[in-house]
């Protein structure tokens, strides 16, 4: 676990390499701050930080291969390193290091490309061949790693973190203006793109080579659930009790203590009661000051009931909002999920005790952990009714006051899933998002796709694949929201604090018999995860494995109305550089109804405020 940047640039040798990758590595310095390594040969650069978890002394990066003919900058931990390592051994390969990292440059070595399927980890990394100036980058299959890159001409750029790539003295710094709208609407960008004009995001299951001046990537990997009816729900849940178990064992190892995140969930109740059979895990929790929105007592009294030693921390609000400039510096880009904050404190607070956490992320993803996926099960019969009666439905249904049983369900119902997949307008609807906008970004923003226009090729792919639309839905979930959200907020987080955060959950070998399950044993009407939950009942207290899919609630919502506050957002939201971007009296306008009770604007208002401090951090 730790952190690389770098960089190929062979016709421009007017500034120092050798500095220019240090500052880089500097830049990401919180990733990895137990070692670093270079390599430079005036064509390309290489910079690593390394966060040493297995073979805490010999394992520095970057590493070589028997004859120097490659080298290898790598972030993540390959769990079935051991295996692999013996089968290369076995094939003549010599390894330097006891680490985990060197069956991926041995592994190219013997497979190629191939090396990609066989290893079970999260996971990117840079290989460079020094003798033809080609590179070679992967990405994990779940995207649990991140890597960005920037092509310039005949330069690229490439890294762990954006701020890294930004340090390097050509590299071009600028606003993705055109995107801001959808940014809005979904709190992060679907695609390759960033915020950062010119920076890409290398997407999960893919890989990119470098060679001429060239960069091409293709995919090594693409989440497909084939559902398989043979199997009981009791059948299914032992296959998920028994896979789960041996994930986690294979998730804590390492040569340093590992603990793990404990909320009131099934999720990560689960993951913690397995570690628990293996070693002393010691849990970590936060929770608020205000009761009704802190999992505290619950994550206490299940680690009570379970033996497991647990460690909480209140956070209240003058802490929130303290830290809202680190959190928003440490995604990169501008995440304005609320739960985003009390992750950093939590990794911050269990870094003072352990080196690792494994944690729950994944499971609703995987298992169909989210209430939305049963509004697929309700339109089912609606679907049936013919397009125009639906469309002239959903017209009618838009005129009834807000609040009118039933508006929502025709309205939505209009619509085949692709246009009303809850992420495309999660916080602003587009219409919205352009109106929001100054002037001059509405309209350069307008000339972009629309959300659904912008997805519609992947749920094109989806549909091809996917038998219903729980299982098409997942899939979009996948591939996106906890791609460019959930996983990102949990690795920024997790390495700002210095801590390297496992998710036992995103597995091949659990991905393996997740996608064999039937829509039916991911959810129902009445019950969200049924096989999951049928595990966790075989395991956790009958509380635990029941309690409904609640999500990281926050009290930002009743903060919002309070003071100072609400003083604070309504000053950034009024600024100088919110009227850059924003029509500032709609921005009022939601703090005014927000205040009044008159509706919840919180998600709205955050957002805005999030992009502002972020803007500031990285442009102000």
């Amino acid at each position: 676990m730790c952190g690389f940047v770098g960089f190929i640039d062979e016709n421009d040798q007017t500034y120092d390499h050798r500095a220019t990758i240090v500052a880089m590595a500097n830049a990401i310095a919180h990733r990895g701050p137990d070692s670093e390594g270079y390599f430079s040969d005036g064509r390309a650069a290489l910079g690593f930080r390394r966060l040493a978890i297995i073979d805490l002394a010999g394992a520095n990066q970057p590493l070589y291969n028997e004859n120097r003919s490659l080298v290898l900058v790598f972030n993540g931990e390959v769990y079935n390193y051991r295996e692999l390592r013996r089968q290369l051994a076995a094939a003549g390969h010599v390894f330097s290091t006891q680490g985990d990292a060197e069956v991926v440059l041995h592994g190219f070595e013997q497979w190629g490309e191939g090396v990609l399927d066989r290893l079970r980890g999260m996971f990117a990394f840079a290989l460079y061949r020094p003798a033809t100036g080609e590179l070679f980058c992967a990405r994990d299959a779940f995207g649990i790693k991140p890597l960005y890159y920037a092509v310039e001409g005949e330069r690229i750029l490439f890294g762990s973190e954006i701020k890294g790539l930004i340090t390097h003295p050509r590299a071009h710094r600028s606003l993705n203006e055109r995107r801001l709208a959808h940014w809005l609407c979904m709190e992060y960008l679907p695609d390759e793109e960033t915020l950062f004009e010119g920076v890409r995001k290398l997407p999960a299951g893919h890989w990119l080579r470098w060679r001429d001046g060239r960069a091409e990537c293709g995919r090594w990997f693409a989440p497909r659930f084939v559902p398989d009816a043979s199997r009981s729900l009791e059948e299914s849940a032992e296959a998920i009790e028994a896979t789960l178990r041996e994930s986690v064992a294979a998730h804590a190892i390492a040569d340093v203590d590992v603990g793990c995140f404990l909320s009131a969930g099934v999720d990560s109740s689960l993951v913690a009661r397995e570690a628990a059979r293996i070693m002393e895990a010691r849990t970590f929790t936060i929770g608020w000051g205000e009761g009704r929105f802190s999992e505290l007592e619950a994550a206490a009294t299940f680690a009570r009931a379970t033996g497991l030693p647990n460690e909480g921390c209140i956070l209240g609000a003058e802490q929130f909002f303290a830290s809202v400039p680190a959190v928003q510096y440490a995604m990169d880009e501008p995440l304005p999920n609320p739960s985003a904050v009390p992750l950093y404190h939590l990794c911050a607070m269990a870094a003072e005790s352990v080196k690792v956490v494994l944690s729950g992320e994944g499971a609703d993803e995987l298992f169909g952990g989210y209430p939305y996926y049963q509004e697929c099960l309700a339109f089912a019969p609606y679907m049936a009714v013919p397009v125009p009666v639906r469309r002239a439905l959903g017209s009618a249904a838009r005129r009834l006051p807000e609040g009118v049983r039933g508006r929502r369900f025709l309205m939505r119902g209009a619509h085949p899933l692709p246009e009303r997949y809850i992420r495309l307008e999660y916080n602003f609807p587009w219409d919205e998002a352009l109106a929001l906008l100054s002037p001059e970004l509405s309209r350069l923003c307008a000339e972009a796709p629309t959300p659904w226009e912008l997805e519609a090729p992947l749920f094109a792919e989806i549909g091809a694949a996917a038998p219903d639309e729980v299982t098409a839905m997942q899939t979009a979930d996948i591939l996106t929201w906890m791609q460019q959200d959930i996983l990102l907020k949990a690795d920024k987080m997790s390495m700002a604090a210095s801590l390297e955060l496992r998710v036992p959950f995103l597995d091949r070998e659990v991905f393996a018999v997740a996608r064999t399950l039937p829509a039916s044993r991911r959810v129902t009407r009445r019950e969200t995860k049924p096989a999951l939950r049928r595990a966790a009942a075989r395991a956790l207290p009958a509380a635990t494995a029941a309690r409904p899919k609640i999500g990281f609630t926050t009290p930002l919502a009743q903060w919002l109305r309070e003071e100072p506050w609400a003083t604070q957002v309504r000053e950034v939201l009024n600024g100088d550089a919110a009227r850059t971007f924003f029509r500032t009296d709609r921005l009022g306008a939601l703090m005014d109804e927000h205040q009044r009770g008159v509706r919840s604007n919180m998600k709205k208002i955050w957002s805005a405020y999030c992009f502002l401090i972020w803007h500031e951090q990285y442009f102000g």
